[in-house]
């Protein structure tokens, strides 16, 4: 009878876990297109980024 009770509390707090798991990721959404924005600006200044580190490199190695 015991092992029953144990189940059931189990079962419940798994529940609750999820509804609340659920619910977090429900109001903390990012909208698709701020998500979008933010990719592209990463990439962008990845990318600008990179080149600038290049022609750093290359100015250090010139005056070398």
């Amino acid at each position: 009878m015991l092992a029953k009770w144990w189940k059931r509390i189990g079962f419940f707090i798994l529940i609750v876990a999820c509804l609340f798991n659920i619910t977090y990721k429900l109001v903390k959404r990012v909208s698709f297109t701020d998500s979008i924005k933010s990719t592209v600006s990463n990439t962008v200044t990845t990318i600008t980024g990179g080149e600038k580190d290049k022609d750093n490199n290359n100015n250090k190695n010139e005056n070398q």
